[in-house]
């Protein structure tokens, strides 16, 4: 699919009026890693978002998701290992350690899965 150009004048030279489209949300932590991650194993794919001028929005979309999916685990996690707000009331630290184990594990999966690609590959 072919768009047609516009060009600008500038003196003597007739410049592509090429531009981004507006995208203002954060790409935040996932889309950085995710950024990363294109750019040293999937340089073809990084190539073409950045060329398109799609790499932004894909990357705050992918950030939105990864970050919906690492809180709905977590919220799943607490439910099935039985960490309540009573623990958290009569134990801090046993809470504390349970909530940091949780949240690590998944931390690993939305990386496995969104951010690393490893589940697609």
């Amino acid at each position: 699919m072919m768009q047609e150009l516009n060009y600008i004048r500038c003196g003597d030279y007739y410049i592509p009026d090429i531009r981004l489209p507006d995208e203002n949300r954060p790409i935040g932590r996932w889309g950085r890693m995710h950024r990363e991650y294109l750019r040293e194993y999937r340089p073809i794919r990084f190539n073409d978002l950045v060329l398109s001028g799609q790499l932004w929005t894909y990357l705050a979309d992918l950030n939105e998701q990864a970050q919906r999916r690492f809180e709905f685990i977590i919220e799943q996690m607490k439910a099935s290992e039985g960490v309540t707000e009573d623990i958290k009331q009569h134990d801090q630290m046993a809470w504390v350690g349970a909530m940091n184990s949780i949240r690590n594990r998944a931390e690993e999966i939305v990386l496995q899965e969104m951010i690393y690609e490893e589940g697609s590959v």
